[in-house]
């Protein structure tokens, strides 16, 4: 069974159930299966310690996450344009994994949710590649086969999978975003697999 870890960062909700689809889509391919991981915030007045098991939602990711997946699947909300400090925090401690090229030939997929439909989605999803590429992972995407692609009136880029969440967080996950979510999730596991073999 070949795992492949949906590394997270939710404010407000929205990617963590974009992380949720996403592996369900990864569940729907034989011979996979997620493991879901979020990062702890980060803050402006100290470096706060967390404990390693949140009271709710996911456990915080570890190295050794990212070491023993066979894929990736990385989601954030859109900061100006780009991740979250929280989570370009996280992979700025992957040195060590670079290093020994742990990462470098597995796939991986990114995801974001934005307030605003122009809100820095595709910039946002370049941003969450950049450190991939460096580990020498293979970048996957959503392919204009995909009909929801072509259908949606919200989110959804060939970059990644994305939402629009509303300036208030409180728009739902379209139809079209979801298929998109799952569709992410069922292309990433299936190219691990493929790359495993």
């Amino acid at each position: 069974m070949r795992e492949i870890l949906v590394l997270y960062c939710s404010h407000y909700g929205a990617v963590r159930q974009m992380a949720q689809l996403i592996a369900r889509g990864i569940g729907q391919v034989p011979g996979a299966t997620a493991r879901i991981r979020t990062v702890p915030p980060v803050s402006a007045v100290c470096q706060a310690v967390e404990q390693a098991v949140p009271d709710s939602g996911a456990p915080y990711a570890e190295l050794k996450d990212l070491e023993e997946c066979s894929g990736l699947a990385l989601g954030s909300p859109t900061r100006f344009g780009n991740m979250a400090a929280s989570l370009k925090y996280f992979l700025d401690s992957t040195s060590s994994l670079w290093l020994k090229g742990a990462l470098s030939g597995k796939p991986a997929a990114v995801f974001t949710s934005t307030s605003s439909l122009h809100g820095g989605q595709e910039t946002t999803l370049i941003s969450m590649m950049l450190p991939l590429l460096h580990h020498g992972m293979v970048i996957v995407g959503l392919p204009y086969t995909e009909p929801a692609l072509f259908s949606t009136a919200s989110g959804g880029t060939p970059y990644g999978a994305s939402h629009v969440a509303g300036a208030a967080s409180d728009r739902a996950i379209t139809d079209e975003e979801k298929k998109l979510c799952i569709a992410l999730g069922k292309r990433l596991a299936g190219t691990a697999l493929k790359l495993a073999a």
